[in-house]
């Protein structure tokens, strides 16, 4: 079996915007992310992004958009991210058991990585990124300054999350 370290992306890869990040004028990596990701794999954990994306489904961007930007993050992090999990859908318009905090994104991962969730750890910036790895057994970390005081830990950024799981 394999494990795991489950990443939100905004907030948690790259700066978050209250009115969205789908441009690549504002999709900055935030500081420590490279490194963090690097140690992630060279510790021989599979790095997957799941990520709730609903401005799709408002419209106020596309699914190319979305992965234009998902593209530079994969080239800006060497191509290291094993796989990305998105939800385009957002409750006002429909209603959808893969956008967190519900759990399919991640049974979808576990199930087609062969992921051991007790060796496995979510990353998130609020508390919807947590709710699910929890319900499915994961370890979880808040990061991003906000603390909602359901986390397994707190940190204040990705890099410090990851050197609290890798020594």
């Amino acid at each position: 079996m394999n494990k795991c370290i489950f990443l939100d992306r905004d907030g948690v890869i790259n700066r978050d915007y209250p009115d969205y990040v789908y441009t690549l004028d504002r999709f900055e990596i935030l500081p420590g992310v490279i490194e963090a990701i690097t140690r992630i794999k060279e510790a021989g954990f599979l790095a997957i992004v799941v990520t709730n994306q609903s401005g799709i489904s408002k419209g106020i961007y596309t699914r190319f958009q979305m992965q234009e930007c998902h593209d530079y993050m994969q080239q800006e992090l060497g191509h290291q991210i094993d796989r990305i999990y998105y939800a385009p859908w957002h409750p006002d318009q429909s209603e959808s058991l893969s956008r967190k905090p519900s759990t399919l994104m991640f049974e979808r991962a576990i199930a087609r990585y062969d992921i051991d969730v007790s060796q496995s750890w979510m990353i998130g910036d609020k508390e919807r990124d947590l709710i699910p790895a929890q319900k499915l057994g994961i370890k979880t970390i808040q990061v991003g300054g906000r603390e909602d005081q359901l986390a397994t830990f707190v940190e204040k950024d990705l890099l410090s999350a990851i050197a609290r799981i890798i020594p």
